[in-house]
């Protein structure tokens, strides 16, 4: 089996720059996903998020869970559970506002932390957008111009805890789905595994690694990239011991921001992605996330759009 492709982010600056780009192409068309060391987010900001985060889920969220998992009788279930995921979540804003200062049960100090988590993400997010640019050819903010829209791109994160669960082989963690939006960039637990993905045809693990962001692409880069980059399934599946931490952070496209393929990326009559606001897109998913993506992209084909160029603002 293939070793999971693991890119070293300080090697872009000195003479493996060339290797390491290729690296990332490879893992691109091949993979989906990533998995980036020396990432330049400091440590000890990580090991800061780590701990706010586990208390967070302690002190108010893990009764809450309990309580749910009771009152469904998911420990006792004797057959597959198909429309729920064994996870306790909640989710933050970032642009184009943020909705940090109006969490209810956040310390002051988990508030600071998290909105400086995020301005580090966002950074991260811009500068391997513009690599994907360099591989695929295309001007260099090429990428963070189609995402923009008329207020700037979407970035928010999905905080996850993913408790133990008597049952893993009747109630997955998070059922199998392709990410609708841009750009993921995940910061996983390292003890804690149970993240995988789908590649040719078998499941494979995403590996717990200490300090590392593990980044995926979703389903509008597939679109813009015109299917040079796939996004690709993946799942959770839970575990018997042990809470995996999981804060995966989505740089996506504005809502009102329009999606079609690169024209520097389209022959003649092989543009086979459609073109749609982004926003009617994530209306389609709502209902189908956890269906095959390729009926969603026909299903929005309908829409009908009036292209204007590409914001630069």
């Amino acid at each position: 089996m293939e070793n999971f492709p693991v890119i070293n982010f300080e090697k872009l600056n000195g003479e493996e720059r060339k290797a390491t780009l290729e690296k990332i192409r490879d893992a691109c068309e091949n993979w989906g996903f990533f998995e980036l060391v020396n990432h330049g987010i400091p440590y000890d900001l990580m090991d800061t998020v780590e701990r706010l985060t586990k208390e967070h889920y302690r002190k108010c969220m893990e009764q809450r869970f309990k309580e749910l998992v009771a009152s469904k009788g998911l420990e006792g279930v004797q057959t597959e559970v198909k429309d729920m995921d064994w996870e306790s979540t909640f989710f933050l804003r970032h642009l184009p506002e943020s909705n940090i200062s109006k969490i209810p049960d956040f310390s002051d100090e988990y508030r600071m932390v998290m909105k400086e988590f995020a301005l580090k993400l966002e950074k991260l997010a811009e500068e391997l957008l513009d690599l994907l640019c360099e591989n695929l050819g295309l001007e260099k903010g090429y990428l963070k111009k189609a995402f923009y829209g008329s207020r700037g791109p979407t970035f928010g994160t999905k905080v996850a805890n993913y408790p133990p669960c008597p049952k893993p082989d009747l109630v997955k963690g998070l059922r199998a789905h392709t990410d609708a939006g841009g750009i993921i960039l995940l910061f996983q637990d390292d003890k804690v595994s149970g993240l995988q993905l789908l590649k040719d045809g078998k499941w494979i693990d995403v590996p717990p690694m200490r300090h590392s962001i593990v980044v995926n692409l979703g389903d509008q880069l597939e679109v813009i990239t015109n299917g040079n980059y796939k996004s690709v399934e993946h799942r959770v599946i839970a575990q018997t011991n042990g809470t995996r931490m999981s804060i995966a952070s989505f740089y996506n496209p504005g809502s009102d921001a329009v999606i079609y393929p690169a024209p520097a990326l389209v022959d003649q009559n092989n543009e086979v992605y459609p073109k749609f606001v982004f926003e009617d897109y994530m209306k389609l998913y709502a209902g189908l996330k956890f269906q095959a993506k390729e009926p969603r992209f026909e299903a929005i084909k309908g829409s009908n759009v009036h292209l204007g160029p590409i914001a630069t603002a």
